[in-house]
C-alpha cells in the first residue's frame, strides 16, 4: 500500500509511562452499587425480550432481516462518526457499483468494509471472546485493511502532522480525545490485558451489564490511532451476539445514532473522576458508569421493540403485498407475485418446486414470477436449486420497513 508523501508511517517505539491499571476502575459495577438492582432487572428483561423476538421469526425471515440490519448498523455507526452514506449507496457498494465521485466512492468502500466485518462476526468468525485483545485487533484489522487510502489518515490538530493508520496495529502515539488525555501508548497492551481478564467469560447477567461498561472502557483506552468508535460498536455487537444469541436481527447502533448527543455526553461523563465517597471506590465515577449502562440497555430494549413493531406479521404483510400489487398494476411484476412473497413471509423459505402450486400456474410461469422477484432483489437463494427466501432491499426500506433508516434524499 503506497504512502502519501506527506504522511509519516507510525513506527515510533511506544512509550509506557507505567500508569497504574487501576486508573480505569471500576471496570464493573460493584454488587453494593445503589443502581445495581434496577440494572440487573433491565439485563434480565433484555435477555428475555431478545430471545422472544428471535424465536418469533422463521429462520428464512431472520436471515433476511439480519442482512438488512447489517446495512442499517453500518449506516448508523458511520453516521455517528460524521460519515453519511445513503442506504441505497451502501446496497450498490455490496454489488461493487461505486459512485464516480471519489469521496462518495470512499464512503461506499467504508460501508462495505463495515458490513463485511459484521457479516464475519455474525457467521461465527470470532473464535475468541469479543472483549479479548485478539478479537479487538482483528476487528480493527479486518475493517481498516478494506478502507481506501484516504480514510487511513489522521492529523494531529495541534501540530498538523499526518499519520497513517495501520490495520490492527495498536497506537504508538499519545492521543487526546476531547478533554481526556489517554494513557501512554506503551501502556495500551497492559490495559487491554486487564480489560480482557475482567470482561471475558462472565455469567449471562454480568456479561450484559459488562457489555455497556466495556464499550466505554475500550474507548477510554483508545487502543488505535483511529477507528476506535466503530471497533467499540462492533465489539459490543459481537458481545451481545455471544451473550444473547441475538441472531443479528437488531442493533444498538440505530438507537445510539438517533440519540448521538446523549450517547457522547454519557461517554464523556464516564471519563470523569469519582465525585465523592458514595461514588464507588475507583478513580473513575461509578455513578456515571451506571448511568451509561442504563442508557445503553434502554437503547437495546427500545431497538428490540422497534424491530418487533416493524416486522409484526400482519403489518409487514400488508406493506409488502400493497407494494407488490402496485408493481403488478404498473407492469413491473407478473400477476400473482404477491403469492410467493406472502408464502416466504410466513414460511421463511420456499422450495422452488412449490412456487407453481402457490401461483396455480404452470412451471414456466412460476419460473417467470420467481425470476422477476429475484431481479427486483426481493427474493434470493444461494443457488439454482436451493430454497427461495425473502430479501429486504435497502431501496425498498421506506416502503417495507419505514423508520429503519433516517429519511434522506440521495445527493
Amino acid at each position: 500500500m503506497l504512502l502519501y508523501p506527506d504522511i509519516k508511517a507510525d513506527k515510533l517505539e511506544a512509550m509506557d509511562r507505567n500508569e497504574s491499571i487501576g486508573l480505569m476502575e471500576p471496570l464493573r459495577l460493584a454488587e453494593s452499587a445503589m443502581q445495581r438492582p434496577a440494572l440487573t432487572d433491565l439485563a434480565v428483561e433484555l435477555a428475555a425480550r431478545s430471545a422472544g423476538f428471535r424465536r418469533s421469526l422463521p429462520e428464512g425471515l431472520r436471515s433476511a432481516l439480519a442482512d438488512l440490519v447489517r446495512a442499517m448498523n453500518c449506516h448508523y455507526s458511520n453516521l455517528i462518526e460524521g460519515h453519511n452514506t445513503h442506504p441505497v449507496d451502501i446496497e450498490l457498494a455490496l454489488r461493487e457499483d461505486y459512485n464516480k465521485d471519489p469521496h462518495k466512492r470512499d464512503l461506499q468502500l467504508e460501508a462495505r468494509a463495515h458490513i463485511n466485518v459484521q457479516q464475519w462476526i455474525d457467521s461465527g468468525g470470532l473464535k475468541c471472546p469479543a472483549t479479548s485483545r485478539v478479537a479487538i485487533q482483528d476487528i480493527h484489522r479486518r475493517f481498516c485493511e478494506q478502507l481506501p487510502e484516504s480514510l487511513l489518515r489522521v492529523e494531529n490538530p495541534e501540530t498538523g502532522e499526518r499519520l497513517k493508520v495501520v490495520p490492527g496495529e495498536l497506537r504508538t502515539r499519545d492521543v487526546k480525545v476531547g478533554a481526556l488525555i489517554s494513557i501512554s501508548p506503551g501502556a495500551v497492551p497492559r490495559f487491554l490485558l486487564k480489560f480482557e481478564e475482567v470482561y471475558s467469560n462472565l455469567g449471562k447477567t454480568e456479561a450484559i451489564l459488562g457489555a455497556a461498561a466495556a464499550h466505554h472502557r475500550l474507548l477510554w483506552i483508545h487502543p488505535f490511532l483511529d477507528g476506535n468508535g466503530r471497533v467499540a460498536r462492533l465489539m459490543s455487537h459481537a458481545a451481545l451476539l455471544e451473550t444473547l444469541d441475538t441472531g443479528g436481527i437488531w442493533s444498538a447502533a440505530r438507537g445510539l445514532a438517533r440519540r448521538v448527543a446523549d450517547y457522547k455526553s454519557h461517554l464523556a461523563h464516564c471519563d470523569l473522576p469519582r465525585r465523592n465517597d458514595l461514588d464507588g471506590r475507583g478513580p473513575l465515577s461509578q455513578e456515571s458508569l451506571a448511568d451509561f449502562t442504563r442508557f445503553f440497555l434502554e437503547i437495546c430494549l427500545d431497538q428490540i421493540h422497534f424491530m418487533e413493531e416493524l416486522v409484526q406479521p400482519d403489518r409487514l404483510r400488508i406493506r409488502i403485498l400493497l407494494w407488490a400489487e402496485e408493481q403488478i398494476q404498473l407492469g413491473l411484476l407478473p400477476p400473482k407475485s404477491g403469492n410467493v412473497l406472502e408464502a416466504l413471509l410466513y414460511r421463511g423459505a420456499l422450495p422452488r418446486g412449490d412456487a407453481a402450486n402457490l401461483v396455480m400456474t404452470g412451471e414456466r410461469q412460476a419460473r417467470r414470477i420467481v425470476a422477476a422477484l429475484v431481479d427486483r432483489g426481493v427474493v434470493t437463494s444461494e443457488g439454482p436449486r436451493t430454497p427461495l427466501r425473502l430479501s429486504f432491499p435497502a431501496s425498498l426500506a421506506p416502503r417495507w420497513m419505514p423508520g429503519l433508516f433516517l429519511e434522506q434524499s440521495r445527493a
